[in-house]
């Protein structure tokens, strides 16, 4: 008798186990479920915003060290469309300017710039996991406050795609200048040519990093 109430006392056991793991299987399931729900309604959402802005959409580049105003060039469009759908679905905030050079451009837009995990040795290398193909517009060129898109090296992109996400803003037009026709150029700064000039004057490492975070707060449309 007591070894037959032991079986059944397991059975028991075994059968709450059962129910249990079942139990928590659907509310995986169902949270899952949910989860997708909710990420179709943001991207609808998104791309309805995107959907409504204005051919050549106004930014506010929010940082440590002030607004940069940036507006996006309409002849351009897979950048201009890149580059809101990244910043409205708030991509951007956080990350670093990562390399900063004096007499030359500010680059940004590394997300592995805002991964504590990552090393600074990587910085530079990250994006979100594609490329944007080459708008070159001959009537662009690299004047001071001008956003153009980073890319890998010729050897490695002999089509000369553009970075996901990274991008840089001249602060010397003239020692940009050799870049006309190299990198896609995107959109130009309206406001903050003096942030621009102060994000470039601070001290740096051997890498061209900032010794001091400076970093996106985040990208906004202007009011």
């Amino acid at each position: 008798m007591k070894t037959s109430f032991c079986v059944l006392l397991s059975c028991f056991v075994l059968a709450g186990c059962g129910n249990n793991a079942a139990k928590k299987a659907e509310e995986q399931a169902q949270k899952a479920a949910a989860d997708s729900l909710a990420a179709v309604q943001a991207e609808q959402k998104l791309s309805e915003k995107i959907a409504s802005l204005p051919e050549e959409p106004v930014f506010d580049i929010i940082t440590t060290m002030g607004v940069i105003k940036v507006k996006l060039y309409a002849k351009t469009p897979k950048h201009r469309e890149n580059f809101e759908r990244l910043a409205l679905s708030k991509f951007y905030d956080g990350i670093l300017f990562h390399r900063v050079i004096n007499g030359f451009m500010i680059q940004t837009g590394d997300p592995l710039t805002k991964d504590p995990e990552a090393p600074a040795s990587s910085y530079g290398t990250g994006g979100p996991g594609y490329n944007v193909s080459a708008e070159f517009v001959p009537e662009y060129s690299h004047l001071k406050g001008a956003l153009a898109a980073a890319r890998r090296g010729d050897a490695a992109n002999p089509l000369k795609e553009s970075s996901g996400s990274q991008f840089y803003i001249v602060q010397d037009p003239l020692a940009c200048s050799h870049l006309d026709g190299e990198y896609t150029i995107f959109g130009q700064t309206i406001e903050g040519f003096d942030v621009i000039d102060a994000i470039a004057a601070v001290e740096t490492d051997g890498r061209d990093r900032p010794l001091q975070d400076v970093k996106i707060v985040t990208i906004k449309l202007a009011e």
